[in-house]
């Protein structure tokens, strides 16, 4: 399984170029109202217009919070590389950098995130692979989520 989180934005153009900076992606659709973003061969993201109901109606409501209670959240390979990226681009923080969790030295998954807002005001996170925040902790064993 392979996930395609979509989500409608204001401006599909604008938020693909936003997103591919941050990501360090590529568009793999492009248009004004329908985008795909590509990484490695795969699709990793959707943006549609929230004014284009295309041949399955209308995908939200433009006027409710856009992604109350949703993270898109990213596992990148060069956390300091997109972090960098996300301050070039002046994104809002919403959480600087931490580590999670911030006082467990031996459990959770031990990374680093970034919280930031998009464009449109979803809540983005960027994070770097379990167990590199300080490189102590290692899963106890290959798809145990107990200890995360």
């Amino acid at each position: 399984m392979l996930p395609q989180p979509l989500i409608c934005v204001r401006d599909v153009e604008a938020s693909s170029r936003w997103y591919q900076r941050l990501l360090d992606c590529r568009s793999g659709h492009g248009g004004n109202h329908y985008e795909q973003l590509i990484s490695n061969g795969k699709l990793v993201m959707q943006l549609h217009c929230w004014d284009v109901a295309h041949h399955h109606g209308p995908i939200g409501d433009p006027n409710l919070a856009h992604g109350n209670g949703v993270l898109l959240w990213f596992e990148m390979d060069d956390f300091d590389a997109a972090a960098a990226r996300a301050a070039e681009l002046k994104a809002e923080i919403i959480l600087p950098r931490h580590r999670n969790p911030p006082d467990d030295p031996g459990g959770g998954p031990n990374h680093w995130e970034i919280w930031l807002r998009d464009p449109d005001g979803y809540t983005v996170v960027l994070a770097s692979a379990y167990g590199t925040a300080d490189g102590t902790w290692k899963p106890t064993a290959r798809g145990d989520t107990a200890s995360l």
